[in-house]
């Protein structure tokens, strides 16, 4: 039997494409906004279905390596919870963490990938130039984006003694740890358990449990005065080094200038996407979104989940979040992290811009609704 995540039917219209006066796109998929104490304040589609979290779940699997003693703090906790764009600076930290515990980049068992950062990749070819090296295409596991995430596994291996060469296995007992803080902060036991992308278990969850769970690491990472009932609440420690960690080095989540840590930077909001049109987004507060694009494109969901945040009057309670020191608005960050929708070139050479995507019909009367 096949499990599935929820169908066409049952999803709302988040985003469409218009080019020219004409929609010729639309986005369609779930989301939800939870309150900090839990209440849903929007739901659209269907939140309680199951979907496969991807890297918006890596803040739990960080947070779970790190409760097992990988000793992980500043750039090195934030590079655990990363989908990095192999910066020269990702990689620093990473090739740190492994020499740290031990531990080597042969002993990485996510795919050889290439750079995604062209300058650093292209400082790679140089010295193997220079080098006369005979392959000037630099490929290692190292580079691959969830790099950081596998060396905070073999380091939370190391730690407890465990097998390093079977670090992702389900039944292996860093891969017991994540499923334990998974269900522990989700409230929620996930419904299937398959392999990332990157080799490693990921867990289906409902987007409610996906965003409960973020937004309890980034509140109680984040005050004092957090609710701490509740079997996550044992992982106070780790959730705070986590969230410090992140806010203090936003490039670390993705890269300089990259949607999610634009988010963080400009906004002050943890921000983090994941393959197959997933993000979670949470204030220091503890208002948390999650959203899933149905078609596995994540170009709306940074405008679909900051929007949603914004009307479910999340910024309101978090006046710095709404209006950086810089005199950032939400605005102004969602015009940054949106792709344009470009057509030619005017006469002096400079791309046009030619339409825009939108909110969807679902999420644009949300306002309309909550007015009436």
């Amino acid at each position: 039997m096949t499990f599935s995540t929820f169908t066409p039917a049952q999803a709302a219209e988040l985003a469409v494409v218009e080019r020219s006066g004409f929609i010729e796109s639309r986005h369609i998929g779930s989301a939800v906004v939870l309150h900090p104490e839990g209440s849903p304040l929007i739901s659209l589609g269907s939140p309680e279905a199951a979907v496969f979290t991807r890297s918006s779940l890596k803040p739990l699997q960080a947070i779970a390596a790190m409760s097992l003693g990988a000793q992980l703090t500043g750039p090195a906790a934030a590079l655990a919870a990363a989908s990095h764009k192999s910066e020269a600076g990702h990689v620093e930290v990473v090739e740190t963490m492994l020499e740290t515990a031990g531990l080597s980049v042969s002993d990485l068992q996510c795919p050889s990938a290439h750079p995604a950062d062209g300058a650093f990749r292209r400082q790679l070819q140089e010295e193997a130039r220079a080098a006369r090296e005979v392959s000037t295409d630099p490929r290692s596991p190292l580079y691959f984006n969830c790099s950081g995430k596998h060396a905070a596994f073999l380091a939370a291996a190391r730690a407890i003694g465990a097998d390093t060469s079977t670090y992702l296995s389900p039944d292996h007992p860093v891969q017991q740890k994540v499923a334990e803080v998974v269900a522990a902060f989700a409230s929620e036991e996930p419904s299937a358990v398959g392999i990332d992308g990157c080799g490693a278990p990921v867990f289906a969850l409902s987007l409610t449990g996906l965003a409960r769970a973020i937004g309890r690491v980034v509140r109680m990472g984040s005050s004092d005065d957090t609710e701490k009932e509740g079997a996550w609440a044992a992982y106070e420690s780790e959730a705070r080094t986590l969230t410090e960690a992140v806010f203090a080095d936003p490039w670390t989540i993705e890269g300089h200038g990259r949607p999610n840590s634009t988010v963080i930077d400009r906004l002050g909001v943890f921000a983090k996407g994941g393959a197959e049109g997933v993000i979670v987004m949470a204030t220091r507060t503890g208002y948390a979104v999650a959203v899933k694009c149905l078609d596995g494109s994540s170009r709306a969901t940074g405008l679909v989940a900051l929007t949603l945040l914004q009307r479910a009057g999340a910024f309101d309670a978090e006046p710095g979040a709404a209006s950086a020191p810089e005199g950032d608005t939400v605005d102004a960050v969602i015009a940054a992290i949106t792709d344009r929708v470009t057509g030619g070139t005017d006469s002096e050479g400079r791309t046009n811009v030619v339409g825009r995507l939108e909110l969807g019909e679902d999420i644009a009367t949300i306002g309309e609704r909550k007015r009436d």
